[in-house]
Order: structure tokens, then C-alpha cells, then sequence
């Protein structure tokens, strides 16, 4: 059986093996929360005119849940962070409402989130959540599906070169930075469950 056939729980499943419904409710609603809160913790670029995406701590929380929990977990708990924001939740960086999810530019980046969540958590199962060596470039392609949708959405406002400028080049060097840390974080909690 290949590397990429065998499936591993997620961390989440080690700290908490009890799969009930009650288990999987309390931990979307404290993923959606920490994913919630990681938008406030943001710095904007200026001018805001030119540099529509902040800086925000929520891709690096978007790829650690789905690692964290799985993909069938971790998408659900995009999912409801959706669902909170449509319900005019201030959930998202710019606040709550549908507009964020359909007519705001960085809508993509939003949609991005559910399809990195399930891609980390398909990874994780997959035990690339125990090496930081295997992590960090599964974190690399995480970041690159939330750019894929957030640029290809942001390009139909501005075109493609402008949404590169404005919605890539300022971001990579902290997503790299990001990657890094998660990619350390995840094999270090597997260690410590060990002991």
C-alpha cells in the first residue's frame, strides 16, 4: 500500500478519540471562532484603495484546522464559518453579510478556504502532519489553492496583472513565513502526545 493510501487521525482525533456528534459540533464551532478571530488580528496595507486584502492571521488558521482535524471536520467547519457570515456574523476580515462571500474582491480567498481545509486534512490523514520536512510544502500547495480562487475572483475586478500585484506579491513572503511555523507546530504536538 502506498504512502499516500494510508490513513492517519488527524491530531484532534489522539486529543479527543471520541467521535460523536457532540465532540464534532464543539469543535467546528471553536474552529469557525478561532477562525473568526484570527481576522482581527490584521494589518492593513495602505493605501486600502490599492491593497484591498489584509494581512490577516487566517490562512495560517484555515491550513492548521483542516490539518488538525481531517477533511470531512475540517471542511464542515469552513462550511460554518460560511454560514455565520452569511447569517451577518462579523466573521470575516471586512465584517459579515453574503456580499463577502459573492460581490466583494476578495470573495475568492474566502472560497479558497474550504478546498485548502479539505486538501490539509486529506494530507494530514495521510501523515504529513508528522514531519515538518513532508508539512511545509503540503502547507506551500494549501497556500496555493487559496490563491488560485482569491486571485482568479480578484482578477475579474481589476485584471490579472493588477490582482497579482495587489493580491500576491504584498502576502507571500508572510505565507511563507506562516507555512513555516505551521509546518513546525503540527510534528511538535505529535511528539509531545508521545511522551
Amino acid at each position: 500500500m502506498s504512502a499516500l493510501a494510508t490513513k492517519h487521525p488527524p491530531i484532534s482525533s489522539a486529543l479527543w478519540p471520541d467521535h460523536s456528534l457532540v465532540r464534532n459540533i464543539v469543535l467546528a464551532l471553536g474552529g469557525a471562532l478561532l477562525l473568526a478571530l484570527s481576522t482581527k488580528v490584521s494589518i492593513p496595507l495602505a493605501p486600502k484603495n490599492l491593497f484591498p486584502v489584509p494581512v490577516t492571521l487566517q490562512t495560517l488558521v484555515v491550513l492548521a484546522l483542516g490539518t488538525a482535524y481531517g477533511w470531512r471536520l475540517g471542511g464542515a467547519t469552513i462550511l460554518l464559518y460560511y454560514s455565520l457570515g452569511v447569517l451577518g456574523l462579523p466573521v470575516f476580515a471586512q465584517g459579515g453579510g453574503i456580499h463577502h462571500l459573492w460581490n466583494a474582491p476578495t470573495a475568492g480567498y474566502l472560497h479558497g478556504f474550504f478546498f485548502t481545509a479539505v486538501l490539509m486534512g486529506w494530507l494530514a490523514e495521510r501523515g504529513f502532519d508528522r514531519s515538518g520536512a513532508r508539512l511545509f510544502p503540503a502547507m506551500l500547495a494549501g497556500h496555493a489553492v487559496i490563491y488560485l480562487f482569491g486571485l482568479m475572483w480578484l482578477a475579474s475586478f481589476v485584471g490579472m496583472d493588477a490582482a497579482f500585484t495587489i493580491g500576491f506579491k504584498p502576502f507571500v513572503l508572510a505565507d511563507i513565513l506562516k507555512c513555516a511555523l505551521g509546518a513546525q507546530l503540527f510534528p511538535l504536538a505529535w511528539n509531545a502526545l508521545k511522551t
